[in-house]
Parts: C-alpha cells; sequence; structure tokens
C-alpha cells in the first residue's frame, strides 16, 4: 500500500486536508495512517453533527501529517534513514520550544509541544 496525503471531507460540509492515507491500487482500499487516526477522530468529533463548512490542513495539529507534509515538500522519495533524520530533527525542534515554552511559564504552549511530541513518539513505541 502507498501512502499519500489526501482530503477527508466529513458531513459533506468539512474539508480536512493533508490526512495520510494508505492506498492500495489493486483493491482501491484505503485506510488512515494509524499514528493519526486517533487525532483525525479527535478532531472530527469537535466538529460536532452539524458542522459549518470550512477546510482544515490537518498538518497543523499533527506531528505525522506535517512530517510528511515536509518530506513531500522535499520532492523525492525518502529511505527510512532520512525518515528517521527528519523525525529526529523535527522532536529536537519541539524539545527546543518546550524549554522555551517552559522559561516563559507559557502553560497552553507547554501543553501544545506536550501533544506534538506525544503524536510522534505513538509510532516510535510501536516500532
Amino acid at each position: 500500500m502507498k501512502m499519500k496525503l489526501r482530503t477527508v471531507i466529513y458531513s459533506g460540509k468539512v474539508e480536512i486536508d493533508n490526512v495520510p492515507i494508505y492506498s492500495c491500487t489493486a483493491c482501491n482500499r484505503s485506510e488512515v495512517f494509524p499514528e493519526v487516526k486517533p487525532d483525525l477522530t479527535g478532531l472530527i468529533s469537535q466538529l460536532g453533527a452539524e458542522p459549518d463548512k470550512q477546510t482544515f490542513l490537518f498538518n497543523e495539529c499533527n506531528e505525522w501529517a506535517n512530517l510528511l507534509v515536509e518530506a513531500k515538500a522535499g520532492k523525492g522519495m525518502m529511505d527510512q534513514p532520512a525518515v528517521e533524520r527528519l523525525i529526529e530533527k523535527r522532536i529536537n525542534k519541539l524539545l527546543d520550544l518546550y524549554l522555551l515554552a517552559q522559561s516563559l511559564n507559557d502553560e497552553a504552549w507547554i501543553q501544545d509541544l506536550k501533544k506534538r511530541l506525544e503524536q510522534l513518539s505513538r509510532r516510535t513505541l510501536r516500532t
């Protein structure tokens, strides 16, 4: 199965762009990348049953989607070591920002950074 960044449409009104999806060309089956599924379902649940027409960039609220958008922008296939370097670089950046947020006592920012680090740790814990 190949991974692609796709648009998910919820309730016919909400477009959620840059969602990582596994797609199989042989059987036409698609599946949301497991590491982002909790965040996608969380976003959808926040929208409620009757959402207004709107568009979201999923990569703005999910670190895995963000990394995949960055990798895609880099043009070209990325092998496992390149992906690992990209992940390490992003974790280091988030940790630097975490230290800054702590020094400023910005609790909302600290919580956002914790959430982003947890998103990246999901796959790491399973491998």
